[in-house]
Parts: structure tokens; sequence; C-alpha cells
């Protein structure tokens, strides 16, 4: 059986088009699926323009996200029928990924969708929301509640950031917004946002120790917004890193840490463990809805994902991209 897939390939020059491949093309695994839905992420745009060094195994299906039925199975836990979400362990990057209409993979990476989220709910949140989840997870075990004072959500218009929004506010956070654009102010407050603030008051050097504000921070941008964000957590609050969209560098001190008390927490999506992923998806189950997917999502197939990329790569778009791998 042959079937679509959006392939990257680096010979003899590099190339991103939707090819037609068969089933002896498919990846290994005990648990195939037929992916209905998948998403757009910023990697997979940085994958796609051949930009960043995101694929290390050529050619490459690219796509971070899968959300699909299991058509066939040899994995004890699984059997045909099963809506399931496939999210980090390589795809896209050393794993043929999700932007395509079927592959295959270990039955142990997958997640059974939990009710009541559908296999288009879960590729709206995707990836991204997954990590956002997980960055929330991580504040909570900390500690921290809606007594403790404001959160910082930074990048709050990418799909992490805004699902992180959604989250806090949801458990009754005061939650303070950054972006870097200027007319998101009203899409962040529908999200649940109190406060939006620039990005530039981030983005520069500031001082070591600032005024103490925040009970903790979810940031996706690294770099100066990182130490700033650090320098204005109150004493013993928290912060959940997961994202570079400002840079990788880190240049702050360890006065927060030492003088206040402040924790940082690293999240890594991509290979955490089945147990702390099904908590995870639980956790977006219970707080999130199909309306309030709706309104950070815009849906595409297969074809506008090349053109789409080059407005994530720009930086043009806001919420998520969910790509109906049915049409």
């Amino acid at each position: 059986m042959s079937y679509r897939a959006l392939l990257l390939r680096n010979q003899p020059e590099f190339s991103a088009r939707i090819e037609t491949l068969d089933d002896a093309d498919l990846p290994e695994g005990d648990v195939e699926l037929r992916i209905d839905y998948s998403t757009l992420n910023y990697k997979d745009a940085l994958a796609l323009g051949n930009t960043s060094p995101i694929v290390r195994a050529w050619p490459m299906v690219a796509g971070i996200d899968a959300a699909g039925t299991v058509t066939a199975s040899t994995h004890t836990g699984f059997q045909p029928g099963d809506a399931v979400v496939l999210n980090g362990w390589g795809l896209g990057e050393t794993r043929w990924g999700g932007l395509a209409e079927k592959t295959r993979a270990p039955g142990d990476w997958l997640v059974k969708l939990p009710p009541p989220l559908t296999l288009r709910d879960a590729a709206g949140i995707g990836t991204a929301g997954y990590t956002a989840a997980m960055c929330v997870q991580a504040l909570e075990r900390h500690g921290l509640t809606p007594a403790d004072g404001p959160l910082l959500v930074t990048g709050a218009t990418g799909g992490v950031g805004s699902i992180a929004v959604m989250l806090l506010a949801r458990a009754g956070f005061e939650v303070v917004a950054v972006s870097g654009k200027v007319d998101a102010a009203d899409y962040l407050r529908r999200l649940g946002a109190a406060e939006v603030l620039a990005r530039a008051e981030l983005a520069t050097p500031g001082k070591p120790l600032q005024k103490e504000t925040y009970a903790g921070v979810v940031d996706t941008l690294g770099s100066h917004a990182l130490a700033n964000a650090c320098a204005r957590v109150r004493r013993n609050g928290a912060v959940a890193a997961c994202g570079l969209a400002m840079g990788m560098d880190f240049p702050a001190t360890v006065a927060p840490f030492i003088l206040r008390g402040v924790t940082l927490y690293g999240i890594d999506s991509v290979y955490a463990d089945i147990g702390r992923r099904r908590a995870a998806w639980d956790l977006l189950a219970a707080r999130l809805t199909a309306s309030d997917l709706t309104g950070i999502t815009r849906e595409i197939g297969l074809e506008e994902c090349v053109p789409a990329a080059a407005g994530l790569r720009a930086g043009t778009m806001t919420g998520r991209y969910l790509v109906d791998l049915r049409r």
C-alpha cells in the first residue's frame, strides 16, 4: 500500500516535497497507525527550511507530532481502533515523523488518548501543549498555588506559551503573558492572561536581582528573557524552562538561586518516560476543551505546510497550525 508524506532530502540538494511512499518504507515498530492529524511547529519550520540542523538522518519525513488510530499491533497494550498520540522520541529528527498518512512506532512510545480529547484535539495540543503541561506540572509540584502570586509566561503567543497561559488560568493563577507581537494583547486576554508585557522589557541585559514580582515562570525564550525572569522571581519560587526562541545562551548569575532560593526546572518533553507523558495528557484532558483549542489553531493540509513554515520562521504566526492528513 502507498501513502503520502512530506519528505525532506539533502541529495543532490535540499528539498522538501510531498512524495508517495510504500509500506516497505515505514519505520520499525510494533504498532502501525493511520495518522489523522499532525501539526506544524517551529522546529518543523526550521527543518522544512533547512535553516537549522534539526534533521540528523536523511531522508526524513518531517513532523514532530502524530495523532492517529491503530490499524495493526503486536504490542499487548494496543489493538486496532485505539486512538493514540505520538510526540517526541526524535520524530522528524532521527526518526520519520508525523507529516505522513501513516507510520509505525514502538508501542512503548504511544499514549492512549484520555477522554474527552479527540484526535483533532490531541493534534491541536501537540508537543507544544504537552510540553506546556509538563511545565505547569513542574511549578505545581514545586508547591506553587494561586495564593503565592502571579506567574509569568514568556513567548505567550506561541504554541507552548498559549497553552501554558490557558492551563494556568484554568487553575486560578494570575497570568502575566509576554509577547513580541504588539497586536496580541486581546488574543492573550481571551486565553486567560490578566496582563500582557512587551517582550522588549525582558530582551536586554538586566540586573542580577530585580524586584520580586512573580511566584513562578514558564519560559520558552531562553537568553536574556530567562535571565531577567529568574531575577524577578520571588523567594523560593520556581522557573520551568523549555525553549530557546530567543537564544540558547543563559547570561545570568547565581544570585536568584542562592540568595532567594529560586529553583530552575529544565523541561525535556522529547524523551520523558511514559508515566510523565500520561500524567501530562491527563492534565490537558482535565483542563482544556475543544472550544479552547479552536481559538488557537489554524487548520491546513499537507500541501500547505511548506509555505506555512515560512511564516512560522518569520514569526508572523499566532497560535498553532493543525495539519489534517485526510485532506
